[in-house]
């Protein structure tokens, strides 16, 4: 796999809603900031914010698209991107979109050990 791919499959695995897709994607010491500035610290604390965004938006479609690579090498790569979703939030449509930089290790695979997400400017 390499660092194009592991977006495709982050991208997939994100869309189908299943932590289990999510979670070999995800490394131990995993940091992620969603959009909302709250910071979720470790594989676990990430888990769970992944899985209440998981049960909060129904039949979700999450887009990564505009990929600007800052740096790659043989163990890490760095990544600007938009993002995009929209889904079912009680019954009602709902959508949003953002910026957000990712962080890449290679240890056996790729995996993310940070993200930042944050709204897109106007």
């Amino acid at each position: 796999m390499t660092p194009e791919d592991f977006i495709d499959a982050y991208e997939a695995a994100l869309g189908s809603q299943s932590w289990e897709q999510v979670a070999p994607l995800i490394h131990a010491r995993a940091s992620v900031i969603f959009s909302t500035g709250i910071v979720h610290k470790g594989k676990s604390a990430v888990r769970a914010a992944y899985e209440r965004n998981f049960a909060a938006i129904q039949n979700e479609d999450y887009t990564i698209s505009n990929v600007h690579w800052l740096e790659q090498s043989d163990h890490h790569a760095v990544y600007m991107f938009d993002f995009h979703w929209s889904g079912i939030i009680g019954g009602k449509s709902a959508s949003g979109a953002g910026r957000g930089t990712a962080v890449l290790v290679k240890e056996g695979r790729w995996q993310l050990l940070a993200e930042h997400l944050g709204p897109k400017p106007v």
